[in-house]
């Protein structure tokens, strides 16, 4: 019996329910990996963990090595003694169903405004102390750069690098140096933010580890422009003489958008990053892994080639297709990383040199079931035609809900989609969750909407939008027995459970079985 097939559930810990504007790392996301646990699932999967930026997106933040700091929970510094409750008592009042950004983010700056003063007046030394001495040490390579990037926004009132005063625009040393020299507890306070998001994010990680849970991460293939790392690293990027981007990042027209979608990120050097033997691609990816199990390439197809589009247009209609590193980078990431623990975010224009480089280091791809019902039945999205190593989802952070979906499906999508699951359509959402779950597909991934059957309002992402993305939350109490039970009969029934789990229930069974023949 085949019992190596894995369940998870997607949400990211900005979907958490908390008093304070936003999901955090606290109580609640213990909560969530207890849910995960009790339901058999033995995968979690997020978005970015960066610390967004322009639109409040993950896929848009200033460092591809930083984390977010307005996940840190205020619950857990009151434990640290970091914060005390009169530093909590002008909390504002939040919405339950969605991040209200611009509230939230002031008051997660306030709290870890009043976090660093508090640490400062802490008698030293400290075990906190020592902590944060090594965590910089540790990661100076990153730090240094990302705390003074912030810093330097800060007093810029977050205007973008590329609109700074000319010597720090361009890292003129004397002039990084005097900021440095007059702005060293703004600095060291972007560092001291840092500080608090690895260590309760890897309080939370280990937490999951002992419950069998592995976290599934990812990996923009494009870095915002407004980041510490295209500011400290302009060469490993196509910009102009003014450091202006000569092109940008998008996709032509597709599923998604009549009009592609214009990301506006600059484009690689890869010549200059070859010549370095991708050393950044590997810290970046070394980075990452020091906060996951496994990285969800975005835009997999990036690397064979990338969509480039001339800096000024405004759409991505126009542009043409460049080729980038392929199986060369990859070879050289799994000298560094020989598991090569990758997704292959493999949507989309899909073409032969795009599958060689998934299928060459055995990387398993994504199919997406809301693709599915065309009402061609030999579409490569419908389960029948799964492979093995792959990640079947219902829907992904970029589709609708399922239900959403269904909703606004059209009626002969609706009929097919039907007629394949042999369903009435009532519950759409379980539905399509038990036609992944009953795949071949060693992975199978669940956005939470669908386990809770919401609809279009739920989405978290509409792509080529400008506004209102991102921001959902779940309720509190949103997950009850009742639904954790449901989810762990499906993973029982098509052979996901872990295999401690699968044996208890086969001695818990065979032992009521056998206590049912025995004579009165």
């Amino acid at each position: 019996m085949q019992t190596n097939r894995y369940s998870g559930l997607l949400l990211h810990p900005t979907s958490f329910p908390g008093p304070d504007g936003i999901g955090d790392l606290g109580p609640e996301a213990y909560r969530w990996i207890d849910f995960l646990k009790g339901s058999g699932c033995q995968m979690w999967q997020i978005l970015p963990l960066g610390p967004t930026g322009y639109g409040d997106s993950p896929y848009q933040c200033f460092s591809a090595f930083a984390g977010n700091p307005f996940l840190v929970s205020p619950l857990l510094l009151l434990e640290d003694r970091l914060l005390t409750l009169e530093d909590l008592k002008d909390r504002p009042r939040f919405p339950a169903d969605h991040v209200d950004f611009g509230p939230a983010i002031i008051w997660k700056n306030t709290i870890l405004d009043r976090a660093y003063h508090n640490f400062l007046m802490m008698t030293r030394p400290s075990k906190l102390s020592g902590e944060f001495d090594k965590f910089r040490s540790e990661n100076r390579d990153w730090l240094e750069d990302y705390s003074l990037f912030m810093a330097i926004k800060e007093s810029q009132n977050g205007e973008p690098w590329n609109h700074w005063p000319q010597k720090l625009k361009f890292r003129v040393p004397s002039a990084l140096e005097d900021f440095r020299n007059n702005n060293g507890s703004r600095v060291e306070k972007h560092q001291f933010s840092q500080f608090l998001f690895f260590r309760q994010w890897a309080a939370l990680r280990r937490y999951a580890h002992e419950q069998g849970i592995q976290i599934i991460g990812d990996i923009p293939f494009v870095i915002a422009l407004d980041s510490a790392d295209v500011w400290a690293n302009p060469k490993l990027f196509l910009l102009d003489a003014e450091l202006n981007p000569t092109v940008v990042a998008g996709v032509p027209p597709d599923y998604f958008s009549a009009d592609g979608q214009l990301w506006g990120n600059p484009l690689y050097d890869w010549p200059v990053h070859r010549s370095s033997g991708y050393q950044w691609w590997k810290d970046r990816m070394s980075a990452v892994l020091g906060l996951v199990d496994k990285i969800r390439l975005d835009h997999f197809r990036g690397f064979a080639a990338a969509w480039n589009v001339p800096f000024g247009n405004t759409t991505a209609r126009q542009g043409e297709w460049v080729k980038g590193p392929g199986i060369e980078l990859f070879d050289e990431l799994k000298r560094a990383f020989p598991n090569l623990p990758i997704i292959a975010e493999d949507l989309g224009v899909i073409t032969p040199d795009v599958e060689e480089m998934r299928d060459r280091f055995d990387l398993p791809g994504m199919k997406i079931l809301q693709f599915a019902f065309t009402g061609d039945p030999e579409d490569d999205f419908l389960p029948h035609h799964y492979p093995v190593n792959c990640f079947a989802y219902t829907g992904s952070h970029d589709n609708n809900t399922a239900k959403g979906w269904y909703d606004q499906a059209s009626p002969g999508e609706k009929d097919f989609c039907r007629r394949y699951l042999n369903v009435s359509g009532e519950d759409i959402s379980w539905s399509m969750i038990r036609a992944c779950w009953q795949s071949v597909a060693k992975y199978v991934v669940a956005p939470m909407q669908d386990l809770l059957c919401l609809g279009a309002q739920a989405r978290m992402n509409l792509p080529g939008s400008q506004s209102g993305n991102w921001s959902w939350r779940m309720l509190p109490n949103a997950l009850p027995d009742y639904l954790k039970k449901r989810l762990w009969e499906m993973n029982l029934l098509y052979s996901r459970l872990p295999a401690d789990e699968k044996k208890r229930y086969t001695d818990t069974l065979n032992a009521n079985l056998e206590g049912a023949v025995k004579p009165h």
